[in-house]
């Protein structure tokens, strides 16, 4: 019996939409933002600025961005293992997105749903 492969060439993305397979999800934007408001950051620094993350979704998080040039990943060959996390200049591209984003919700959260700062 043989398996017929799926032969046809993958769909394209509407802008739209691949704009969305970037940075959508709930935690790939506020990455983002903590490498856009803090600059290069190390593994352990972002992961204590993204409260709630796992190690296991931060780690799939930044392989995902790095796989889209949305961040770069430098490593050092040092002991011991020292890995910093910045925006590429394709990352840098959207944060004005995020920004508008940002400000919609500053304007039309609910008033119940406000977080307050301390």
């Amino acid at each position: 019996m043989t398996k017929h492969m799926n032969t046809s060439p993958p769909k394209a993305l509407a802008p739209f939409d691949y704009t969305l397979s970037i940075i959508g999800g709930k935690w790939k934007m506020k990455i983002m933002y903590q490498l856009a408001f803090h600059g290069v950051t190390r593994y352990g620094e972002l992961k204590r600025r993204v409260p709630g993350i796992t190690y296991k979704v931060l780690t799939t998080q930044l392989n995902d961005l790095e796989r889209e040039g949305v961040i770069q990943r430098v490593e050092y060959d040092q002991i011991p293992p020292k890995v910093e996390y910045s925006l590429t200049l394709r990352g840098q591209s959207l944060m004005p997105i995020l920004e508008e984003i940002c400000k919609w919700g500053v304007h039309n959260v609910p008033d119940a749903q406000m977080i307050r700062e301390q």
